[in-house]
This record gives C-alpha cells, sequence and structure tokens, in this order.
C-alpha cells in the first residue's frame, strides 16, 4: 500500500511539474534529441555530435544540466537579477544593480530580431534545459522551471567578470535608491579615483586582506620556439572552483571546438578547435565611465543639464521581489536615467550616472564565430566586431601564428581628459567617440622572441623587450600595471627554446613566489637591525634566509610566508605616497611599502604568525601542505569546510604571491586549515599542426554529483599538476567511451 501511495504521489508531482511543456514542446525535444549523440569518456568528459550547430548546442546544455544543475540555473537568476527570491534581502540591492546595467527587454528585442542561426541556437538552449527538467522530474530548481531562449542575451561574455560597473557598488544603489526617495548620500572614500572594469562584487572576495582573485595566465609559443615547429597554446583560467566543465561539441555545419564552457553558456569560451586556440585573461582596460550629473527635481519632474539644455531624466520602474521568512516581499525602485546611462549613485552631493556596455548581441555572435574560426584572418575577423568587453587574448593556430590582443571594445575618448574620474556630464566633450578599430588598440602579433604572456598584467611586458610601448597608445588605454605573475611568466617563458606540451606544462607549473623576492628580503632586514630585540626569531628567519621562494607541500617558509605576507596585505594595498596613482599597480606598491615601512611594522606581525601557528598546531613549524588543503564535501554551490572531514594537502599557493599554478585557499569559521576555493581550474596545454595534441586537468571533476565517480577523480592530479590527454578525435574518444547516449535517455 505505501508503495502504491509513492507512486500516485511521484505521478502527481511529474503531472503538475509537466504542465509547463506542451505536448508539442515534447515532441520537438525529443525528435531534436535523435539528431545528437552524447559519448562520455572515462573522465566523464562530454564530446556532443550534432547534426547541426544548434543540435551540438542542445546536447551540450543537456550535458551540462546532467553534470550540474544547480550552477547553470544559478547563473541565470544572477543575471536576471532575482537572487534577492531564493537568498533573501541582502541581495536586493546587488539584484537591483544587475536590473540596471542589464535590461532584459533589450535582450528580449535582441532576441526578436536576432540572424535566424543564433535563434536557432538560443532556442535549442533553452529547450535543452527544459527538455532535462522534463526528462528529470526529481530535480527540483530553486526559482525557474521554464527557461526562456533570451536568457543568454542577458550574458553575452563567458568572463567571470564581465559586469563592468567601474567603482559603483550595490552600496551606492542602497544609499540612493533605498528610501525611494533619491535623498541617500553615500560617504565614500574613493571619490577621485575610479577603478576600471570592476567585476560583479558576487565574484570577488576578501579575507583578512587577501584578495580570491578571478584571474588567469595566457600563454603562447611560436614554431621558431618549439621542438616539434608547431605553435602551442597554454590555456589557464584562475576562477572560483566548479565555475567551468570541460566539453567538446562537434557537429556538421563546421563547428569542432574543445574547452571550458560557463555553466548555462552555449559557447567555448576558453579552448581550441582544430586550426585556432584562444585563451581570455581578465583586463582592467577602461571600457566604462562615470559622470557627474546635474540633475534637477521640480514639482517632481526630473532633468539634467547637457550643453545650456534641461533635458527630462528618464524613469524606468522596476519591482524587486525578496524572500523574507516563508514569504515573498516586494520592493518598487523607480530607477533614473540620462542618456549616459543609469544614475547609479550620490557622491558628496553629486548623481553619477554610468556609461557602459555590459550585454550585446554582437558580443554574444562574436563569442560563438571565434569557436568556428579556421586560420588567423578568420580570427581576426571576429575580433574586428569589437564587443569582447572584459578579456585580454592570448592566441595560437595551426598556421604557426601567436598573437595577443589586450582587450577588444575600447571606446575612443578625449585625450585632454582624465578618465580615471568622475567626468561632466553636462558637455559634449566627456563624450564616447565611437570605437578604435582594433589596429589601434594593444596588439602584437608573432613576437620576434617567440612567445607571449599575460597574467592580468600590463600589456607593455606580454612579450618581454618586444612588448608595445605605452607612448604609443592614448592614456586610457592602460591602467593595468603588473603584478608579480607577469613578472615571473616573463623570466620563466625565456627559459627554453625547444619547448613540448610537457615543458609548457612545467613552465606554467613553475612555483616561485615571486613576491616574497621583494618581501622576504626586507623582513630579514628589520630583523638583522634589530636582533637583540627579537631574538626569538632567529630560527625561523634562518629557515627563511635558506628559502629559494618556492611553495611546496613541505614547505615550513612557504607556511611563515604566507601567513605573515597575509596579514601585511591590507596596508600594502593601502600604501600611500606614490606620486602618480595610476602607477601604482602591485609591484610598485609592495617595493614602496618595504622600503618606507618601520621595521616594528614588519616584524610584529611575523611574531604574530609565530603565536598563532602555535596556537593552533603547538608549534611554529607547520608544513605549507599541512595548512594549505583541498576538500570537496558536497555539491553545495557555497562549499562548507570541515577540519574534521577529509581534504588532501595543496603546495600551490595563490596567484598574489606571483604563482604562475594559482591556488587561493582561506579559513573559515573554526578551522585551523586553509580550504582552497579559486584557481586553477581547468588547465589545457595544446599543440596545433596536421592534428590537435592536447593534456587537460579540471579541479576535482566533472562532475557536480558527490555519487558520481566523476566528483573528485582528477583529484589527485590536480594537486600534483599532472595532466590527462585530451581525446579530441572520434576513434579515440571511441575507444575510451564510458557512456554513449542520446539526450534523455
Amino acid at each position: 500500500m505505501k508503495k502504491f501511495i509513492l507512486i500516485i504521489i511521484l505521478f502527481y508531482s511529474f503531472s503538475i511539474f509537466s504542465q509547463n511543456y506542451s505536448k508539442n514542446d515534447i515532441k520537438k525535444w525529443e525528435k531534436m534529441a535523435q539528431n545528437i549523440t552524447i559519448i562520455r569518456d572515462n573522465w566523464g568528459i562530454p564530446h556532443i555530435y550534432g547534426k547541426t550547430d544548434a543540435d551540438a548546442v542542445f546536447g551540450l546544455l543537456y550535458a551540462q544540466c546532467e553534470d550540474d544543475f544547480k550552477r547553470v540555473e544559478m547563473n541565470y537568476i544572477e543575471k536576471l537579477g532575482r537572487m534577492a527570491e531564493i537568498k533573501g534581502e541582502g541581495e536586493l540591492y546587488e539584484d537591483l544593480l544587475i536590473r540596471m546595467i542589464i535590461d532584459s527587454t533589450e535582450a528580449i528585442a535582441d532576441y526578436k530580431k536576432a540572424p535566424d542561426y543564433l535563434k536557432r541556437i538560443l532556442n535549442a538552449q533553452a529547450d535543452a534545459i527544459n527538455y532535462f527538467l522534463y526528462k528529470n522530474p526529481a530535480v527540483k530548481p530553486a526559482l525557474l522551471t521554464r527557461f526562456q531562449p533570451w536568457y543568454n542575451l542577458l550574458w553575452t561574455d563567458g568572463s567571470i567578470g564581465a559586469i563592468s560597473t567601474d567603482d559603483l557598488t550595490a552600496s551606492d544603489l542602497k544609499n540612493l535608491y533605498g528610501n525611494g526617495d533619491l535623498t541617500g548620500h553615500m560617504q565614500h572614500q574613493n571619490t577621485d579615483v575610479k577603478t576600471p572594469n570592476q567585476p560583479s562584487t558576487r565574484y570577488r572576495e576578501t579575507y583578512e586582506g587577501e584578495e580570491i582573485l578571478t584571474g588567469s595566465n595566457g600563454f603562447a609559443f611560436a614554431p621558431k620556439i618549439t621542438e616539434g615547429g608547431k605553435a602551442i597554446l597554454y590555456i589557464n583560467p584562475h576562477v572560483t572552483f566548479y565555475f567551468r566543465p570541460e566539453v567538446h561539441m562537434v557537429s556538421e555545419e563546421g563547428l569542432n571546438t574543445y574547452g571550458a564552457v560557463t555553466w548555462g553558456q552555449f559557447f567555448v569560451y576558453q579552448g581550441f578547435n582544430e586550426k585556432c586556440g584562444w585563451m581570455h585573461t581578465s583586463n582592467y582596460t577602461d571600457i566604462s565611465d562615470t559622470y557627474i550629473e546635474k540633475l534637477t527635481n521640480k514639482n517632481g519632474k526630473w532633468t539634467y543639464a547637457y550643453e545650456g539644455k534641461q533635458l527630462p531624466v528618464r524613469k524606468k520602474y522596476m519591482t524587486l521581489r525578496y524572500k523574507k521568512g516563508n514569504a515573498m516581499a516586494v520592493k518598487n525602485v523607480t530607477a533614473l536615467y540620462t542618456h549616459h546611462g543609469p544614475i547609479m549613485a550620490k557622491r558628496d552631493g553629486q548623481f553619477l550616472s554610468m556609461k557602459s556596455n555590459n550585454r550585446s548581441m554582437l558580443s554574444l555572435i562574436q563569442s560563438w564565430q571565434r569557436t568556428k574560426a579556421k586560420s588567423f584572418a578568420d580570427y581576426q575577423k571576429t575580433m574586428d566586431l569589437r564587443q569582447n568587453t572584459s578579456n585580454n587574448t592570448v592566441y595560437a593556430d595551426a598556421e604557426g601564428n601567436i598573437a595577443y590582443w589586450h582587450g577588444n571594445y575600447m571606446p575612443r575618448r578625449d585625450t585632454s581628459i582624465n578618465w580615471t574620474k568622475p567626468v561632466d556630464g553636462s558637455v559634449k566633450k566627456t563624450e564616447w567617440q565611437g570605437l578604435h578599430p582594433v589596429s589601434e588598440t594593444y596588439h602584437v602579433y608573432n613576437p620576434v622572441n617567440g612567445w607571449l604572456q599575460n597574467c592580468n598584467s600590463t600589456p607593455l611586458t606580454c612579450a618581454g623587450e618586444n612588448s608595445p610601448k605605452k607612448r604609443d597608445y592614448p592614456k586610457y588605454m592602460t591602467p593595468d600595471g603588473e603584478n608579480f605573475r607577469g613578472i615571473n611568466a616573463v623570466k620563466v617563458l625565456a627559459n627554453e627554446n625547444k619547448y613540448t606540451i610537457g615543458k609548457v606544462i612545467k613552465a606554467g607549473y613553475d612555483t616561485k613566489l615571486a613576491a616574497f623576492e621583494v618581501l622576504i628580503p626586507a623582513l630579514i632586514k628589520a630583523f638583522d637591525a634589530n636582533e637583540l630585540e627579537y631574538v626569538k626569531f632567529k630560527q625561523p628567519m634562518m629557515l627563511l634566509k635558506e628559502w629559494d621562494f618556492r611553495s611546496s607541500e613541505t614547505s615550513i617558509p612557504t607556511t611563515l610566508a604566507i601567513e605573515w605576507g597575509t596579514r601585511l596585505l591590507p596596508k600594502i594595498q593601502n600604501v600611500k605616497g606614490i606620486v602618480d596613482d595610476e602607477e601604482a599597480d602591485q609591484v610598485t606598491k609592495t617595493k614602496h611599502y618595504v622600503a618606507t615601512a618601520p621595521a616594528s611594522e614588519l616584524l610584529a606581525p611575523f611574531g604574530e604568525t609565530l603565536e598563532d601557528l602555535k596556537k593552533k598546531f603547538g608549534t611554529w613549524q607547520v608544513a605549507w601542505g599541512e595548512i594549505n588543503r583541498y576538500q570537496r564535501a558536497s555539491s553545495d554551490i557555497v562549499q562548507q569546510y570541515d577540519d574534521n572531514k577529509p581534504s588532501v594537502p595543496v603546495g600551490f599557493a595563490s596567484s598574489t604571491w606571483g604563482m604562475l599554478p594559482s591556488y587561493t585557499a582561506r579559513y573559515y569559521k573554526d578551522s585551523k586549515k586553509r580550504y582552497g576555493v579559486n584557481g586553477n581550474s581547468f588547465i589545457c596545454a595544446v599543440e596545433f599542426g596536421d592534428k590537435i595534441k592536447a593534456k587537460s586537468l579540471l579541479a576535482g571533476g566533472q562532475s557536480g554529483n558527490p555519487n558520481s565517480k566523476h566528483f573528485t577523480d582528477q583529484l589527485e592530479r590536480y594537486t600534483k599538476g599532472e595532466f590527462k590527454d585530451v581525446l579530441f578525435y572520434k576513434e579515440d574518444i571511441v575507444k575510451n567511451a564510458e557512456r554513449t547516449y542520446h539526450p534523455g535517455e
């Protein structure tokens, strides 16, 4: 009897859920699924084969949902500005920020006028997710029960930090719109200098001063410096763990692309096809601007000054829903816009609007078209669309070309204006003057040294001595400074002239913590000058004096350096006294700090470090692998970490310290150990030629299901940097097939 009741309940649940889908929907999806074959290899990687590009997209999204539906859904909840509906009032103004800079009505309008091929792809993407939900009624969405084909037009760039808001934040919006009457006034300490291309705050954290970076490394090697005479590309994004899975999509319409795809998107973001490969690194190129708007409110009618006239302010009425206890509450906001963009803040009595390009159909087209480029000329055509708003590109191809582009979407501006500050919105002089053609932006093609690199750093060192010169470009094109990864990469890449895939991986896994080549000598100098006062530091100082600045599981100096350095970071990041703030990058600030800080300011945190280690572990002699751990215990998007649960040691460290294979770990409440949250995720080295040769690695594994053997089957390899072979050709894939099926089977 109990079994019969359970069957009735399951049938009823399935029936209610299925009401979202018509018989025609289901028939269409089932027919489409028969055109698609998914082959899961022995690592769980999905290789999707479809007759058309749309078929391949359908199979890709179905496979993504199988691997981690929660992350697929969450990315779209965020881009819809609806996180507060599941997480509560604390997300309300982040949602408002999203709604103000990403307009869903524009996305819907773009979908309606999209080219036929793009519309077919967008339809296929939504259909696949809906079909997955239909076929898997036990999967309960957090919010979205019917996915729409225009959703992907909200998020047209696969970058983790694709949203540009300068330094405008959800706190600004809360102060301005929180009471619904625009009377808020934010006390902000940084009204003079903005931060270009600031990624969404949801993807940036700071813990005890150590920033969880959303950066990446990209290297390209020309045939002249490779052993096989073929170009090699190294793909090394540093993102939140499990943010991107590894996929392969093939169609009979010329698609054959392998790499990392962001959950919920239909294009390979970082990867390669048979002829070309591309790696994206985030940048701080100035692609958005803040305008001071002179607003006037007369009898409830808002206007703003522009070229001697009063123009009407556009109003946009928004209804934001948020979870409050077991119920749903509503907040209505009347957002104001000038022709520059939304009014985002009021600081020191000045209203600030923002001009940006946070989504566009052309950007999505560019994201797709580059995956099908067959030559350097083809790839250049995609770059000429100039809609890649947040990325640098490191490139290599089968023709033997290597290339680097620093950004792509670059507004042309009046060079007499300081664009690092909010500009006067009442005059025409501050308007953008179209976009720079690619030929006028930072780029390097086939440098004589034979290699290219970018580590979220300045383009002025991307090819060593053969890099572009700052004097040849407008000042607003180079806010990016140098970092210690960039310094390390330039040194490492110049050491070899017969690169193989193995040697490229070895270079990419160089364990030098370059920041401590600056920090530790300053600490030792301070100690030597005050040894009598700090005599108890003598033994750990001896270890640091002998240290080669390399990180490893067994290294005690690595623990001492990072625990001490983390305590210094807030002061380094807020260093004052540098003449030109635009040049105050990570390296400059660090050097300036250690040159000016009193000895006690360096030594006191070191004493705190020793005492803290003794308190936690009974001794300061703690190996880095003992304190720096990897743990993946659940499928939760926000992972919980526990010292009492199994974890494994990791010898790598954060890119903050110049580590190329980044592994950013942090402490959690009541934890004595650090747990990795960000850094190397999907990593790949690919050699082009008559046939593709490639090796790759994922953090943990392909599946988000703890019951799957592919949840952590790459874990041991990941902790050691041991790559697996990429299966690109069908005969190899079939030989190593674990499961072959149509979506829905």
